[in-house]
């Protein structure tokens, strides 16, 4: 009546059960907020450029003008927010369409679109490409009918 059966003792493997459960757990939640984070940031530097952009050429007082500030503007935000310049793509069109963009009257629409590539993505095989989650952001900004008279 004195022995132990072997398969009710517990000793000693709490602390290895907690140790391997916490890194099984663990390690997908550093990634998932690794993740998260890029494209957070990413999504706000698009939404940037394309609102700053938008206004700057709106405020511009003529075309070349506008074109200047929204080069810079764009090369700006860029930096701030960490984006690969390569892979921002700007699309700049006006509504009502006109023959030449921006236009008195006109409301300007500038889309930046770019990919966020994943965290610890290598390129083996392009699986930083297939990897890549799309980002898109838009806006528009009423120019004054005034514009490009002064």
């Amino acid at each position: 009546m004195g022995r132990r059966h072997p398969l009710n003792e517990d000793d000693g493997s709490a602390a290895l059960e907690f140790i391997v459960a916490g890194v099984l757990l663990l390690v997908p939640l550093v990634y998932l907020v690794l993740a998260l984070g890029a494209i957070q940031e990413q999504t706000l530097g698009a939404e940037a450029a394309a609102r700053h952009t938008a206004r700057v050429i709106a405020q511009a007082p003529d075309a070349d003008t506008a074109s200047q500030r929204g080069d810079a503007v764009l090369v700006s935000v860029t930096r701030e927010y960490g984006m690969d310049a390569d892979a921002v793509q700007v699309g700049i069109a006006c509504r009502p369409a006109r023959a030449q963009c921006p236009d008195a009257g006109a409301t300007v629409i500038v889309t930046v679109r770019t990919r966020v590539s994943l965290p610890f993505m290598p390129p083996l095989f392009g699986l930083d490409q297939i990897a890549a989650i799309p980002i898109e952001a838009e806006s528009a900004q009423k120019v004054s009918r005034l514009w490009g008279s002064g």
